[in-house]
């Protein structure tokens, strides 16, 4: 009998009675993320945001998923507590119609990678300074084949690539390319 391998998942779950909206998890995210890290902390540059109605003290923390280069077909409409909400503020994608979950300086979109840097942490940062469970995190085996993920620069160059087109991209990669090979040989 073949066994079947088994692949690990990781998921940040979200309790949004329990979010009181204290941006904590906006603010440590950031510093983790700056150059050098914890340089910085700017909650533009975060893989989670809170979303927050302070009239009806509702906060709904959302983490950056993955990069689509179209926008959705449906502009779904939700109602909670009797009061209307966009689907896109529930949604987790970096796409062409919205500013959120992209690097403000660059416009390339982010995506939550659960903090998985070196050294490895035992949990993203944000699920460790969330002091009232609103977020916690998970590991569990399920049956299936292990996916492999883009990196960070592949995705990167990916939405380049949707936003100015392939050529304009590779001109401008051999122009950098020989400007640096130039600055090299100056140095020798």
């Amino acid at each position: 009998m073949e066994e079947r391998k088994k692949k690990l998942v990781k998921q940040i779950k979200i309790d949004a009675d329990k979010c009181h909206g204290c941006r904590a998890c906006e603010a440590v995210c950031s510093a983790f993320h700056s150059d050098p890290k914890y340089g910085t902390i700017n909650p533009e540059r975060a893989r989670i945001r809170v979303h927050f109605d302070p009239l009806r003290n509702m906060f709904v923390p959302v983490f950056a998923g993955p990069y689509t280069a179209s926008e959705c077909m449906g502009r779904d409409r939700y109602i909670i507590d009797g009061k209307e909400y966009d689907e896109c503020l529930f949604c987790r994608a970096s796409c062409p119609s919205r500013e959120i979950f992209k690097e403000p300086d660059s416009g390339l979109p982010l995506k939550c990678d659960m903090c998985e840097n070196e050294p490895p942490l035992d949990e993203p940062r944000c699920v460790e300074v969330c002091l009232v469970d609103a977020l916690t995190y998970e590991e569990r085996e399920e049956e299936g084949e292990e996916e492999e993920r883009p990196e960070e620069l592949d995705m990167g160059l990916e939405a380049l690539i949707d936003k100015f087109g392939l050529d304009k991209v590779m001109d401008t990669v051999l122009r950098i390319s020989s400007s640096k090979k130039e600055q090299g040989r100056g140095l020798k």
